[in-house]
């Protein structure tokens, strides 16, 4: 049985940072491309970052230059790395690889 559990969420200060992490297990996704996603109350999910197989990523223009996508395929995961984040970052951040998500993990900025 495959799943995708996300960790890493909380309450952060305007400014402020938070490492993702989503951890696969029952498959081996090394050469699938891993994807975030984020959905914030009353709008719809959206994209936030991908990576590629090979480790090339892409942002969405929201979010490019303050968040960093990698992943580790010895450890099937992946991360984001989210700096500067402002209160309309609050979300839900989900992980999807293929055509599996996690349960998401709660973002929440506020001071």
């Amino acid at each position: 049985q495959v799943q995708l559990e996300e960790s890493g969420g909380g309450l952060v200060l305007p400014g402020g940072s938070l490492r993702l992490s989503c951890v696969a297990s029952g498959r081996d996704f090394s050469t699938f491309p891993m994807h975030w996603y984020r959905q914030a109350p009353g709008k719809e999910r959206e994209f936030v970052a991908g990576i590629t197989r090979a480790g090339s990523p892409v942002y969405s223009d929201s979010m490019k230059g303050r968040v960093a996508i990698s992943r580790d395929n010895a450890k099937n995961a992946v991360y984001l790395q989210m700096n500067s984040l402002q209160p309309e970052d609050t979300a839900v951040y989900y992980c999807k690889i293929y055509s599996y998500w996690g349960q998401g993990t709660q973002v929440t900025v506020s001071s």
